[in-house]
């Protein structure tokens, strides 16, 4: 009796993996399956007209994830004071600590006015700093996940951008200190989710030639915002109008922008939406000006074929329980839906593999039928489509991929430490607040173009490098100087420098991070190494309370270590954009 086997059954109906814009004709030539990455570089274009569009449009965000973090430099500054006339003051003291009650007054408010957030209460403005990073670091981990499952990176950044409205609206109508807190806190969950899904989601539809350069420049905007907001910062000095005038762009943003953005053909395709990722990359590839041909089907680029199941074709397809196994030629699929009886004639019960496989020798597999089995048949097999997910667990289970977490959690943790110390850092260099932030946000444009220019010359392991340790050792200087005289312009130079060399460090992260891990766990990797950034921030206000030469020193033993750990990651320059980690390792274990 001959046995029908599963991939017999597979020829005959649609391939789950790819999805053709016209059917194809029995005398047709063979259909060409390619991933995006070979689509874009073959008929798409890698960065035209549509790319250029939505990179912009979607990097527009970048700018508000710098108003709801930077604000605080304003709204929690320690404003100028002066002493009231008639009253015995000291004009000269630094601090209005030691003088009398009553006898000075602010000039101009801040949080640090309205609830005495100074002398033995400073604290309170790094526990207010740190709650809204230690926010930052909550939602990159929830929306990373989100945003590579059922929400995808459209869906999040819409989330994230109306939670910044709201809660950023309502930080301004704060009663008291808990109640600032809170909102800041929640502040933070919402922004920490915002530059992660608009970076992924501008970067995903550029071909591999121009990905870096791109991802480098979405940091223009961020830079951009800081400059913004030290101007928006200027004309409300208010705190309270400072934080609803900070708030409103991100409800423009969702109502004017986010409308014109699509979904990711990336995430599409990895979530079994085959036809979803075809429209856009037809979309690419007419707004560019080419033409994508009839008999090209999108394909993951690591393709997983579907394994023989035998089916006798005079028996009927047994009931399978709940999560019981059957056998697929030499692996194991467990089935995650109860395969009701068939008979002969509804024997063409196709199941497709969904999950993402660390390796062929551990090809464990959940079969969805996506339709009640009991009552399927062809039409209804061609619906089928295979839905590839991941998660921290795969990435830990993977030897390739736990390295790479491990390193790119360390590093990123380290680098932002500096980053975001030497940018609150500037209410101790005794400048002028708005000009210095504002000249900290033009330093760090030269910084992306130059790593621009060198990504895809020196590649991204020794730019890291590069990078990690120029801005060491400007911290380093800087922390060997003192803070009088013609050394207090040295000091600030050396700062300038080192924010120079992280934020070049900083953007680079984001395309390297991207490029370490495939696309079924690419935001969630990001989420890990992002929360690893915040926590880097939580620290970083804790370091400049400190004063004085130690937190240059801190800054430059950070930059010069991640330098050394940045030595232990592989160079990604001309890789492919791996979208399961079965392509991943199978690459790495043929080197």
């Amino acid at each position: 009796m001959r046995t029908a086997s599963f991939s017999d059954s597979y020829d005959r109906v649609a391939d789950p993996f790819r999805s053709p814009l016209l059917a194809a004709k029995g005398s047709e030539p063979a259909a060409e399956k390619l991933c995006i990455d070979e689509m874009l570089q073959r008929h798409c274009g890698e960065f035209g007209r549509w790319q250029l569009k939505h990179f912009v449009l979607t990097s527009l965000a970048w700018a508000l994830e710098a108003f709801h973090t930077m604000v605080m430099i304003f709204a929690d500054r320690q404003p100028e004071w002066r002493c009231r006339a008639g009253w015995a003051c000291e004009a000269g003291a630094k601090s209005v600590c030691g003088l009398e009650p009553g006898s000075w007054e602010w000039v101009g408010r801040s949080t640090v006015t309205e609830w005495g957030l100074f002398c033995g209460d400073k604290y309170k403005v790094g526990l207010v700093q740190a709650v809204f990073f230690g926010g930052c670091m909550i939602g990159a981990g929830i929306f990373g996940h989100l945003s590579d499952s059922f929400l995808g990176r459209k869906g999040s950044l819409t989330v994230v951008c109306a939670l910044n409205t709201v809660f950023g609206t309502l930080t301004a109508l704060s009663p008291n200190f808990s109640s600032y807190v809170i909102l800041r806190l929640l502040t933070g969950c919402s922004t920490g989710g915002v530059g992660l899904c608009a970076f992924v989601l501008a970067t995903e539809p550029v071909g591999p030639k121009a990905r870096g350069a791109a991802g480098m420049s979405t940091f223009y905007f961020f830079s951009s915002g800081i400059a913004l907001i030290s101007a928006i910062a200027y004309i409300f000095p208010t705190w309270r109008k400072l934080y609803i005038a900070s708030s409103l762009p991100s409800l423009l943003f969702l109502l004017f922008i986010l409308p014109f953005i699509s979904e990711s053909p990336r995430w599409y395709l990895v979530r079994g939406k085959t036809n979803e990722a075809t429209k856009i990359m037809s979309k690419i590839a007419t707004s560019n000006g080419n033409h994508l041909p009839q008999k090209v089907f999108l394909t993951l680029n690591q393709q997983q074929q579907p394994r023989s199941l035998s089916l006798s074709s005079s028996s009927s397809c047994h009931h399978v329980a709940l999560s019981k196994s059957i056998t697929l030629s030499s692996s194991t699929c467990h089935v995650d839906t109860e395969v009701n009886s068939l008979n002969k004639s509804q024997s063409k019960c196709y199941l497709y593999k969904d999950v993402n496989p660390l390796n062929e020798s551990q090809s464990t597999c959940h079969v969805y039928t996506g339709v009640d089995v009991n009552s399927l048949n062809e039409s209804q097999c061609q619906t089928c489509h295979l839905v590839m997910t991941g998660s921290l667990m795969d990435m830990i289970r993977s030897q390739v991929t736990r390295q790479r977490l491990i390193l790119a959690v360390v590093i990123n943790f380290l680098c932002s430490v500096v980053y975001y110390g030497l940018s609150l850092n500037v209410v101790n260099m005794d400048t002028n607040l708005y000009l210095t932030v504002i000249l900290n946000a033009v330093a760090e444009m030269p910084a992306f173009m130059i790593t621009a220019m060198l990504l895809d010359r020196w590649g991204r392991k020794p730019l890291t490098i590069a990078t990690l340790w120029f801005s060491g050792a400007f911290c380093l200087v800087g922390s060997l100087v003192s803070n009088v005289g013609v050394w207090k312009g040295v000091r600030m130079a050396c700062g300038v420098l080192g924010i120079f060399g992280m934020a070049g460090t900083y953007n680079l992260l984001f395309i390297y991070t991207a490029e370490l891990f495939p696309t079924v766990v690419r935001n969630a990797a990001l989420g890990c190494a992002t929360q690893a950034a915040q926590m880097g921030a939580i620290l970083s206000p804790l370091v400049v309370v400190l004063g004085g030469s130690l937190p240059f020193m801190v800054f430059a033993l950070c930059g010069i270590g991640a330098g050394v750990f940045a030595f232990y990651l592989p160079e990604t320059l001309n890789q492919p954009l791996y979208d399961t980690l079965s392509g991943m390792e199978a690459k790495e274990n043929s080197v």
